[in-house]
């Protein structure tokens, strides 16, 4: 394989693996956002505080993933980013309010306090519903059919669901007391919810995109890929499992829920790179077509060599000296 081949699918996976980072680190924290009305207001302090070290951090995954689609594949950042202009948009305007409100709720009057917390969780709501519209969007290779719309308003509406289980679980780990048996019956309601809107899309992927249903229902095809749905059933089992239980739970195993949710997340991440490969829009444009000239990638391949270590050290370090119970937040004197 040489370079020319070669280069576009590192650059790929590395995009690909980033935005997966991102789904699954600020899935969580957009998930804490979206469940924060649910909670009374010193359960939102310490809610916030459980991501507070991490949620600004988690963001720089999308920006090394958008970053390589720009300097990498050109041509599919102008056709992606032209066609999803206005989701891009509202998704900004949601991580805009998210980090301005996550200050000022802090330092604002107790008048203003549950103000901010209101928008804290509104732009949670529009960055998550925004990402589900991007993908379904995505997924149908941008077509703006009946069809089309509807699958990608559902994957819209559906996808906080998906963020806000995760969320729960990050707070079984990092909160203890009433909050996290609050956690705990907010997962147990929206785990339902979650399965069947993941397994209604997986459903629907294949009715909506021929290039999915001809990689996914071809033999001998079909066989190989049984393992993919099989242990997504599995992890949203032992999910079930552990919160059906109280036993379970009280003993220390609601990382489980978490750890599940990440899980099924991943699988669904391989499951779609491998039903788009080797688009990199689907039907439209190849990995290879989209690709820059291959002596740009190799000087693009020094920074991406330099900065993605840097991030992986940087957050590898960050939650290990940031893990443990979260506490309400608070700023010193002088703030």
């Amino acid at each position: 394989m040489d370079l020319a081949t070669f280069l576009p699918l590192l650059f790929m996976a590395v995009m690909g693996l980033a935005l997966l980072a991102y789904v699954v680190l600020d899935g969580y924290d957009l998930g804490v956002g979206l469940l924060l009305p649910l909670a009374d207001d010193a359960e939102k302090d310490v809610m916030v505080s459980s991501i507070g070290p991490f949620w600004d951090a988690n963001e720089t995954w999308m920006v090394l993933g958008i970053g390589i689609l720009l300097i990498a594949f050109p041509l599919a950042h102008g056709i992606v980013l032209s066609a999803l202009y206005l989701p891009v948009a509202v998704m900004l305007i949601g991580i805009v309010l998210r980090g301005v409100s996550f200050d000022f709720r802090v330092k604002a009057r107790a008048a203003r306090k549950q103000m901010w917390n209101r928008l804290f969780s509104a732009g949670s709501l529009l960055a998550a519903t925004a990402q589900g519209w991007m993908l379904g969007s995505y997924l149908t290779g941008f077509d703006h059919g009946l069809w089309p719309t509807l699958f990608s308003a559902f994957i819209a509406l559906t996808l906080p669901t998906a963020y806000a289980v995760l969320g729960a679980g990050w707070l079984m780990m990092k909160t203890d007391g009433p909050l996290q048996a609050k956690a705990v019956g907010w997962a147990r309601k929206l785990l339902l919810p979650m399965g069947g809107a993941l397994a209604g899309i997986s459903l629907a992927s294949p009715l909506v995109s021929p290039t999915v249903f001809a990689k996914w229902f071809a033999l001998p095809q079909l066989f190989a890929l049984l393992p993919i749905p099989l242990a997504c059933a599995a992890a949203f089992f032992a999910a079930w499992h552990v919160l059906s239980r109280p036993r379970v739970l009280a003993a220390g195993y609601g990382w489980v829920v978490f750890a599940s949710t990440v899980l099924i997340f991943v699988l669904a991440f391989f499951g779609l790179a491998y039903s788009l490969y080797p688009y990199i829009v689907v039907d439209k444009l190849t990995v290879w077509q989209a690709a820059s000239d291959t002596s740009a990638l190799l000087f693009i391949l020094v920074g991406v060599a330099i900065t993605l270590p840097a991030i992986v050290v940087y957050t590898v370090f960050m939650y290990r000296v940031f893990w443990g119970k979260a506490t309400e937040l608070t700023y010193g004197p002088g703030s």
